[in-house]
């Protein structure tokens, strides 16, 4: 489980500050999918590089299965991000090396794991047998992400989806227990980005993994079990995915909640100033 308590994270440089998270709250249960939706500048991909141990809080907690990942030591972190995590991003220049083979990114990743002591006949018979394994293991993958026809081809060689999909078996090399996706149909047509939500969709319910995609498509909400809007550096809406779909707005610890634009919009509420009132059970919110 993944729990976000009081996140708040300022950039600061030599003459202004700039809060990226305002306090924000936010729990993911082991093997969901989930989508998080805001404007450039809202704050998603600061939250996505904290949950994968990329940036730290500047308050708040952050608990990944009971432990507060901000506590960690370097070394700590670094085992963090290899063996928990597995990051998607959007630019195949950060997944993909150029000059390595689809087959050869993939056991590139595993090769971490393989380092040690090579000295005698013993341990080079372990490291060779751990090669082997990690060979059928990317061949498996690729099959899986459907790519394993292309597996001696370099990136280049490859469209945009299949470098995504290829990006997906190399993130999946070390099996994490979370995948973390950051705008990772951003860069391809609306067939291949259908053709990679599937497969997150397939490997969440395959694998049992947690998937956590960054995007601005709204449209990505009836594809994950649930989708987060961000605003202002705080969840403001979350939208569960029934039959039909619920949304529902998110109060914070201090009872208050975050209105979106669209809502304001719809109720033709221009002032900063509200009328609340209490009927048959309800809460309604009108201008004055």
């Amino acid at each position: 489980m993944i729990n976000c308590d009081g996140l708040v994270k300022i950039y600061e440089t030599d003459d202004k500050k700039v809060m990226a998270l305002e306090g924000l709250d936010l729990t993911v249960e082991t093997g969901e999918m989930l989508a998080v939706i805001g404007k450039s500048g809202s704050g998603k991909s600061t939250l996505l590089n904290m949950i994968g141990g990329l940036e730290t809080p500047t308050a708040g907690v952050l608990t990944i299965d009971g432990k507060d990942i901000s506590t960690y030591s370097e070394d700590e972190m670094v085992r963090y991000r290899r063996d928990k995590v597995g990051f998607v991003w959007q630019k195949s220049a950060k997944n993909l090396f150029p000059y390595l083979t689809v087959l050869q990114n993939v056991e590139a990743v595993m090769m971490f794991e393989n380092s040690g002591n090579t000295g005698n006949l013993k341990h080079r018979e372990i490291i060779k047998k751990r090669k082997d394994d990690n060979k059928s293991y990317a061949l498996k993958l690729l099959k899986a992400v459907g790519l394993q026809e292309h597996k001696d081809k370099l990136p280049a060689q490859l469209s945009g989806g299949e470098q995504q999909r290829a990006a997906i078996a190399v993130a999946l090399a070390n099996k994490p227990d979370i995948l973390l996706a950051d705008e990772p149909t951003g860069a391809v047509d609306t067939r291949t980005a259908d053709t990679i939500y599937e497969l997150f969709h397939k490997l969440n319910k395959e694998l049992g993994i947690t998937i956590i995609i960054v995007t601005h498509d709204m449209a990505l909400a009836g594809r994950v079990d649930r989708t987060v809007l961000i605003s202002d550096g705080k969840v403001s809406t979350e939208k569960l995915k029934k039959h039909p779909a619920m949304e529902y707005t998110v109060l914070d610890k201090a009872h208050r909640i975050k209105l979106t634009d669209e809502m304001l919009e719809a109720a033709g509420i221009e002032s900063n100033k509200v009328r609340v009132d209490v009927q048959d059970g309800r809460l309604v919110i009108s201008r004055i």
